[in-house]
């Protein structure tokens, strides 16, 4: 498949009116050490595994894959103290993992566990 558009084309024209939301739902696979940034901002890597059966042109079909996401502040604090194996909606936005890599990582705004002990207990930035 070849992309829509070439890699060194730039970019359109950057704006906060254009959607860039994710919300997804999964298990807490990966868990990072926590770091800071060099202004001292913290900073915390994770991944969420996620499986669900979804209708694709009419075809019901399961989906899994695991996405990495990020946390920064406040939230990079909160995510650390969840443990693995956690259920979790995590929301956010997309952007590329690094100025190299163009993979997208879900930056984690809020974050909402879905079962156990910390059941409705929200954590937003």
């Amino acid at each position: 498949m070849k992309p829509s558009r070439p890699i060194s084309s730039p970019l359109p024209e950057l704006s906060e009116n254009i959607r860039n939301q994710l919300e997804i739902e999964g298990v807490l696979s990966e868990l990072g050490v926590l770091r800071h940034s060099p202004a001292g901002l913290p900073i915390l890597s994770c991944a969420l595994e996620h499986g669900s059966r979804q209708v694709e042109a009419g075809i019901p079909r399961e989906v899994k894959l695991e996405l990495q996401a990020v946390a920064l502040g406040d939230m990079a604090h909160q995510l650390s103290r969840i443990p693995l194996g956690s259920h979790l909606r995590l929301s956010g936005f997309l952007a590329a993992r690094s100025m190299r890599s163009r993979m997208p990582v879900l930056h984690i705004a809020t974050i909402e566990f879905l079962e156990g002990t910390n059941h409705g207990i929200q954590a937003r930035s």
